[in-house]
This record gives structure tokens, sequence and C-alpha cells, in this order.
């Protein structure tokens, strides 16, 4: 349970959303989250859902609970309204699985499993970019350590009540600050802070691509040098809810995608293969076999954690 504290002088803003659909949150949310230490994501006692974060017009916090057959959500800072304003869109209400057909048992059974499953939209890049650099050619417990402690050292508290130690993450303007050590300390090595010092600097531009969608807008994230393919994805699933967006470079994807649908490992070429008639949902796809279950069995050791900050 995360203890929760007051700020003296912030007004909430809420607002109550009723889905027209079954919503599990967590099932939607659980992608943006870094971690269970992940400062900019918290879960409290009651299941409510902390979410700190940039916006256009300024920080924010962003709280949502269940209410009934409604969502309650409560906003702080000066990004509250816009905030509010993505709820729905954030929890899948934009999401179109229309045309989506299951073309493996496990796929339809997971469906029918999880009806709550949706693909959820934050409309924002820079947030999510951020954190994809991070989690580039790394263990995720290293890209997560670092998030944490970039978003602890150059992000700021939290608006609103927010569960102690919640952060919003490190502004474009900020990253661009942190100097050789500083990245050193975050155990960021040189090849991600330079794609990241490189978004930061067109981080305005770079969020048009929510309105271009698709691969065009993944095509205007690859204009960055070091954000490729696998990056792209992994921001446009999140950014906008991309259901085709599958994340080509992935250690683990091919391999989990290979032994739930084909019982064996696969590489990228041959995930592609099996997931093509799915197209264009792909990711859609991966997600229901990601909430499967089925893990690849492990029988070579594990991808080991290299810590940038000792070298």
């Amino acid at each position: 349970m995360v203890s929760v504290v007051g700020v003296v002088g912030e007004r909430p803003a809420s607002r109550l959303w009723r889905p027209e659909f079954p919503l599990d949150l967590m099932a939607v949310l659980g992608p943006l989250r870094k971690g269970s230490g992940d400062p900019a994501f918290r879960v409290d006692g009651g299941g409510g859902v902390w979410r700190a974060m940039t916006t256009p017009a300024g920080p924010a916090t962003l709280l949502v609970r269940r209410a009934a057959d409604a969502v309650d959500a409560t906003a702080w800072g000066p990004g509250a309204a816009w905030a509010l304003d993505g709820v729905p869109a954030l929890l899948g209400a934009h999401d179109d699985d229309s045309g989506f057909e299951a073309h493996h048992p496990l796929v339809a059974e997971t469906r029918r499993r999880n009806p709550g499953l949706r693909l959820g939209a934050t409309g924002r890049v820079w947030d999510v970019l951020v954190a994809a650099v991070l989690e580039q050619k790394v263990t995720l417990r290293e890209a997560w350590r670092s998030w944490r402690e970039l978003c602890r050292w150059f992000g700021t508290p939290a608006p609103g009540p927010a569960p102690e130690g919640t952060r919003v993450p490190p502004t474009a303007q900020a990253l661009r600050a942190v100097t050789d050590w500083e990245w050193h300390r975050a155990g960021v090595d040189g090849a991600r802070r330079r794609t990241l010092i490189a978004v930061a600097g067109v981080a305005n531009r770079l969020e048009r691509a929510v309105l271009l969608r698709g691969e065009e807008g993944r095509r205007l994230l690859r204009l960055v040098p070091g954000v490729g393919v696998w990056t792209a994805a992994e921001v446009a699933q999140r950014a906008w809810g991309d259901a085709d967006a599958v994340s080509v470079g992935d250690y683990h994807v091919p391999s989990v995608v290979g032994h739930a649908l084909l019982g064996r490992p696969l590489d990228d070429d041959g995930m592609l293969a099996v997931l093509a008639p799915y197209a264009p949902q792909r990711q859609r796809a991966v997600r229901y076999v990601e909430a499967s279950g089925v893990r690849r069995e492990r029988r070579g050791p594990r991808f080991g954690a290299r810590d940038y900050r000792a070298i």
C-alpha cells in the first residue's frame, strides 16, 4: 500500500466517465508502467492508478479509479484539464478492434477471457519516448533503474496529493541540461544519451506523430538518429494505441510469440510471417499472446544486466 500525502493549494479537477465497453484498468494501463518502483506510475491500496506526466500545458497528476460502471478521474496541476480530456483515449475508447479475427485458438481464448483488454493512447510522445530510448539494448531492470533515477533527479514533484515519491518525468529542456557525469551516474551509456539529447532537441515537432498515426507517425519518429523501428513501435503502441506496430528487434517478443503459437522459438522474420494474417492489427495479436501467460522455456543463461555506471 502506498501512503498518500496532501499538497496545500492544489485544487483538483474531476470528471466521471462511463465506458461503453468492458474495461480492465491495469490491462490497459500496464504497458505504461516501468517496473513496480516507477515514480511516474503508482497504484494505491484502493486500486487507484496515479500517473504523473508532462502535458502541453505543464505537469499534471492524474488519478483514475473504477466506480461501479464508471471511471472516476481526478487531476491536479497546470495540465489537469488536458489530462482529463484524454481519459477516454487513455483507457481505450478510441480503440477499434472491428475486423480482428483470431487465427489461432490461443489468441481466440485469451481474447474471450480478457474482454477488458484494450489499446490505450496517452496522446503524447515525449514521456513514452524517453522511456523507450532507455530500454534500447539493455535489460528492463537496467532501463527501469535509469528511468527512476532520471525522474527523481531531473523530474519534478507530482502536483496534488499524489502518493509520496511520485515524480513528473523530466521535460526535454531538463534533459538537455543533464551533464555527462549525471548521465553516467544514471547508468545511461553514450549511445542512448545521444539519442535522448537528439529527441529532446526536436521534442515539440515529434508530437505531430500522434496526429499522423500509423506508419507515417512511426516514420516521423525514425527521422531522429538513434530512433529505430523498435523504439518507434514502442512509442506508437502507447502514444496513439497503434494496433499494428510490432516491436521488431525485441529480445523476447519473437520467442514468446513463437512458443505460444507454434511451440518453438522464432526470429523477427518468423514472427512477422506468423503475424501476417493479423495485419493491420498485429500488435493487438501480440498483446493477446502476452496476456495468455505463455512464456518461452528458459534453457540458457539470462541476458545479464550491464551496469554502465561502473564503466
